[in-house]
């Protein structure tokens, strides 16, 4: 198949999911702006929905406090180091304090992330029962 006049397309030998420059064919889906797709969902009513707020402020619920919490803990090695530092320097098990502090820094890290996809598990429920009620192109999914 010969490219049209003026196609800028290249000449690949392999596959490709690029629509083609110049060409009358539909560009894939995932290639679509939002103007182009703006019609897949009425976005607006989504947000008005009372259970699509409270998946907003369930979110809220968990990582406004879960963020402070843990920079809280974070910034805590450095201030407490730099104004309690004889107290920073007491021995637990042969090491000071410090050290101890900046260690469980890493399984803090880690506990928050395991309550982060926790609650995840819970949003992405009701995400997906709220996905469910949308119509897509005046179609009930």
């Amino acid at each position: 198949m010969e490219p049209e006049p003026g196609d800028q397309t290249p000449e690949v030998g392999a596959a490709t999911d690029v629509a083609p420059l110049g060409r009358g064919t539909s560009k894939p889906a995932h290639e679509l702006t939002a103007d182009e797709d703006r019609d897949v969902a009425d976005w607006d009513g989504v947000a008005a929905t009372e259970e699509f707020r409270g998946l907003l402020a369930s979110k809220r619920r968990f990582i406004v406090p879960a963020t402070v919490f843990f920079v809280v803990y974070y910034f805590a090695l450095p201030v407490l180091v730099g104004y309690a530092p004889e107290w920073m320097d007491t021995r637990v098990l042969g090491v000071n304090l410090a050290y101890l502090f900046a260690l469980s820094q890493f399984f803090m890290a880690w506990a928050v992330a395991a309550a982060y996809v926790r609650a995840a598990g819970g949003w992405d429920e009701t995400a997906r029962r709220i996905i469910e009620r949308l119509s897509f192109k005046g179609k009930e999914k």
